[in-house]
């Protein structure tokens, strides 16, 4: 009887604890430094099959440019997201490990700087050979995201073109992952660290570019930023973001204030950012 109690009041206090720290962590995100109090924490770190690891190791230049403990943790977050997410080909298109292992480190990249990775409005994956025709309005598109499936959808030759050729700005898996990421993160009953992080550097830079007449005209004249990024808010944030991957140097120092608040949003302290 004892032990029970004993047990019972441990389960209490580890309760309370976890639900005190989840407040002031909250409250710091929230009023005082948009920082979560940590990271990683994991009982047990998973790793992936040796031919995934190998394509992990070779082909995706963001994990090899980690440091040592940090890819621990990347391999740990690729091997989760692909046991939770569905990988499927259409129009005779074969899915293999190239196509789960860079999808899946191109959604953990881009959520490396949170510790809430995984994307609750995103369950799927879907790859055509080239583009496709979109059931939401039946144009042909390269990518898109589509909220009411929980779908990312991708040609695949766009998708590598977007890694092969990796200065111009244009990456397609990027683009359309942070389609999703900003969708579930804005969603009202989405309250976790990682969303108000977003939310707060977000906020940033839409006043500094809708406020500031003269710094958006001059971001418009630069062509830093394709033209489409200026369609909205969405596209605007989606193709700032793949800029700050592809080009980060050059987004620092033609527009440090921009590049601020995207390196902050994302959470990122890492080589090369």
């Amino acid at each position: 009887m004892l032990v029970l109690t004993a047990l019972l009041s441990l389960i209490v206090l580890v309760i309370v604890f976890y639900q005190l720290f989840a407040f002031s962590e909250f409250l710091w995100v929230k009023f005082i430094s948009p920082k979560p109090f940590y990271r990683h924490l994991y009982f047990r770190k998973q790793k992936l099959p040796r031919d995934q690891a190998y394509i992990l190791n070779t082909q995706f230049s963001f994990y090899q440019n980690l440091k040592p403990k940090q890819k621990l943790y990347f391999e740990h977050r690729v091997s989760k997201f692909i046991k939770q997410h569905n990988f499927k080909g259409r129009s005779g298109f074969y899915i293999n490990d190239q196509q789960i292992v860079l999808i899946a480190s191109t959604a953990i990249m881009l959520t490396f700087g949170y510790r809430n990775y995984m994307i609750k409005s995103l369950e799927r994956f879907i790859i055509y050979p080239d583009v496709f025709k979109s059931k939401t309005n039946k144009a042909y598109h390269k990518g898109e995201f589509n909220p009411a499936y929980k779908a990312v959808v991708f040609s695949w030759k766009d998708f590598l073109e977007g890694y092969n050729i990796d200065n111009d700005n244009f990456n397609l898996g990027i683009h359309e992952i942070v389609h999703a990421i900003h969708f579930d993160f804005l969603k009202p009953d989405n309250d976790s660290i990682s969303a108000i992080i977003f939310e707060h550097h977000y906020k940033k830079i839409k006043k500094l570019i809708q406020t500031n007449t003269t710094y958006r005209q001059n971001l418009v004249a630069s062509k830093y930023l394709r033209n489409y990024a200026f369609t909205n808010n969405f596209e605007f944030i989606a193709v700032l973001i793949e800029s700050f991957f592809e080009t980060p140097q050059e987004l620092k120092n033609q527009f440090p204030e921009v590049y601020s608040h995207v390196k902050k949003m994302l959470n990122f302290d890492f080589n090369g950012y």
